[in-house]
């Protein structure tokens, strides 16, 4: 992963405001005994695994960010995961997808949406992993990840369904584990090559038996500490 030591101030400094709302909107939600898993489940009704929450899926209708929380089967004890997405309509211009050389259809147009990542969380509603999934997964239209990268910075949900300091906090989370991101992204593209080499008779888009392209675990405090002291090691010794 990016070391942070190697970092411009500026750059730090992005991330460590983006850590302080990640902490704000969570914090905000403890104090009224709430967490952010709750508030996408509060008046769904009965509560199934597979199905999106809230129903019909967060949008942002200027940004065209969109996610939705789900849970199933389980990975790595998480209790669930929220997805995220860009539609068409949000991409850099430049943005095609890649070449569909298989029989399933993609959605196109201002359908061809993309999947970003997932942020998987625990019981208790706190963020414990980021990952990458495979096309079927989510019956997105497919793009390089240099191309999903030119996406993460305008992944933002700006009003307060289903709840402002939800909104806040997945947005922020895009800012403060952006270099994760990016490499997560990569690995997922060099994950599909392999995958398409090992089984060159499959279509490595709808092989269920590649579902989770990469992953890793998170701890948001630790990172903040870490961001911090990489910004107090970078500061002149008289402002220490």
């Amino acid at each position: 992963m990016t070391e942070l030591s190697s970092l411009p101030i500026s750059t730090l400094e992005i991330l460590a405001n983006a850590g302080s709302q990640v902490h704000e909107s969570m914090s905000t939600l403890n104090k009224a005994s709430l967490n952010l898993v709750g508030e996408c489940l509060k008046g769904q009704g009965e509560f199934y695994e597979l199905s999106h929450y809230p129903q019909d899926d967060v949008y942002d209708a200027d940004s065209k960010s969109q996610y939705y929380f789900h849970t199933h089967r389980g990975l790595n004890e998480e209790y669930g995961h929220f997805h995220t997405f860009m539609r068409a309509a949000g991409m850099p211009k430049h943005v095609v997808p890649v070449d569909n050389t298989g029989n399933e259809v993609w959605p196109a147009g201002q359908d061809a949406l993309s999947h970003l990542v997932c942020i998987s969380m625990t019981q208790d509603g706190e963020p414990m992993g980021l990952f990458t999934t495979n096309r079927w997964v989510t019956g997105e239209t497919w793009y390089k990840a240099e191309d999903v990268v030119t996406m993460l910075d305008t992944f933002e949900v700006d009003h307060a369904f289903p709840n402002l300091a939800v909104n806040q906090w997945i947005s922020s989370m895009f800012r403060l584990y952006k270099f994760e991101m990016i490499e997560l992204l990569n690995e997922r593209d060099r994950t599909i090559e392999q995958w398409k080499t090992q089984h060159p008779d499959q279509d490595v888009f709808e092989d269920r038996n590649l579902e989770i392209t990469s992953y890793i675990t998170i701890n948001v405090d630790r990172k903040i500490d870490q961001i911090q002291q990489a910004l107090l090691s970078r500061l002149p010794e008289k402002r220490r």
